[in-house]
């Protein structure tokens, strides 16, 4: 089991959900540029979509808990950001001067804190070789904001790629501790892993008032974009059982390493070219032997584990829950508990026993895994690397019994089961 550098605190203790040390790294309730502010917590609004339909490798959801209030976390200054003073790593004197300013980044301070010269980039502690040459940097427009900060489509030595800018708070010398801590986590965490099915780790840098995370652009979008642009219609079975199984893989992969994602949903698996799925937002994830102040609330609640939702100790094999609500995703092509707010449906899970119900057209085969992923007893969950197995069997059971096979779901609301 790889056991990676120790961030104590990170994700601060296991407070509620406005706990402002909670989950601050998230940056839950961003929205896309030119959208209002009054979200709700169920309001799904994931960063992966951009004007040309494309995605970036970090996704948020507004239904994220441990975050701060979905009021008050939305930037609402002209720049997205609050400008710095002066006195304080100013960057008024920039090359970026209002009087040379044509592009309409010029008006973005986060960006031009990134890409002024005047402030050094600053050493990356133990990862020094994926520091970013900003030299290679080009800065796209921003298509998403939030509390902390901004993501962006831009390119890396001629590559497209999403950029991640994260704001230094100026008055709050604990959340900057904490976002630091946090901004190390998912550069150790990205650094570390290096699967087919796992988003690639471009690189990083920190800036007196500014860090910066890149990795490769996904144009696909998000596994729950998809779903939404198909209006909930299910995808061909046999490509649902495809891409199941690269999300069970990329999962065995990081399990096998000791690490736990946290916040396995379908906002955070992106589809490429090639239709593959990549794990991407690492953001929360942590090394199995830190459970310790580990916090609960940490992930969404549509794909939340109960032990997880009720503050109890809990292993890799929440990961393994939140798989089961993916694949009856794909299965369906259908939001958990749609007729739920997100709330609810993390109390029916935990009070009612309730779990989203499997389509009676369902191989048996989809249904057991589905079935086992999400018991209520951890322990019964199987592993991934079985998942990977019972997903392959399943693959060649389909193929050779069913012709295009397709589910055609007519439930207007989906269906739950205690």
């Amino acid at each position: 089991m790889l056991e990676g550098p120790k961030f104590h605190g990170i994700m601060g203790g296991g407070g509620g959900g406005h706990d402002h040390n909670s989950n601050i790294y998230d940056m839950a309730y961003y929205h896309k540029l030119g959208e209002g502010s009054n979200m709700s917590v169920d309001s799904i609004n994931s960063l992966q979509t951009t004007n040309n339909g494309g995605s970036i490798a970090m996704s948020v959801d507004n239904s994220s808990v441990g975050s701060s209030d979905s009021h008050t976390a939305i930037l609402n200054h002209a720049s997205g950001l609050r400008p710095h003073p002066p006195a304080n790593h100013s960057i008024g004197n920039s090359v970026f001067r209002p009087s040379r300013v044509s592009h309409p980044l010029n008006n973005d301070a986060l960006s031009r804190a990134l890409m002024d010269p005047q402030y050094p980039t600053q050493p990356l502690m133990d990862f020094e070789e994926w520091t970013l040459d900003l030299g290679k940097l080009n800065m796209g427009m921003p298509f998403a904001q939030g509390a902390f900060g901004k993501l962006y489509k831009g390119t890396y030595n001629g590559e497209d790629v999403a950029i991640k800018l994260l704001e230094k708070p100026e008055n709050d010398l604990e959340r900057a501790q904490l976002m630091e801590q946090q901004f190390a986590q998912e550069v150790m965490m990205l650094a570390t892993l290096k699967h087919p099915n796992i988003v690639r780790f471009i690189g990083a840098c920190r800036k007196p008032i500014v860090w910066c995370i890149v990795t490769e652009y996904a144009k696909g979008g998000s596994v729950r974009q998809f779903l939404m642009r198909r209006q909930n219609r299910s995808v061909p079975l046999k490509l649902a059982v495809k891409q199941a199984l690269d999300v069970a893989k990329g999962m065995a992969y990081v399990h096998g390493l000791g690490f736990i994602h946290r916040d396995l949903k379908s906002d955070n698996l992106l589809i490429f070219s090639d239709k593959s799925i990549k794990i991407a937002d690492f953001g929360v994830a942590r090394i199995e032997v830190q459970t310790e102040g580990m916090t609960p609330e940490t992930g969404t609640y549509r794909w939340m584990a109960p032990e997880m939702i009720q503050h109890r100790p809990y292993t890799q094999k929440v990961d393994v829950y939140s798989f089961g609500i993916v694949l009856w995703e794909l299965i369906t092509g259908m939001l958990p508990f749609a007729n739920m707010t997100a709330v609810q449906a993390a109390f029916a899970v935990v009070n009612k026993g309730v779990r989203p119900i499997v389509p009676p057209d369902c191989p048996p085969s989809l249904g057991e895994i589905m079935t086992r992923c999400w018991d209520a007893n951890p322990d019964a969950r199987p592993p991934f690397t079985e998942i990977v197995a019972m997903l392959e069997n399943a693959e060649m059971e389909i193929m050779s019994t069913v012709r295009k096979a397709r589910f055609r779901c007519c439930i207007s609301e989906p269906m739950t089961t205690e």
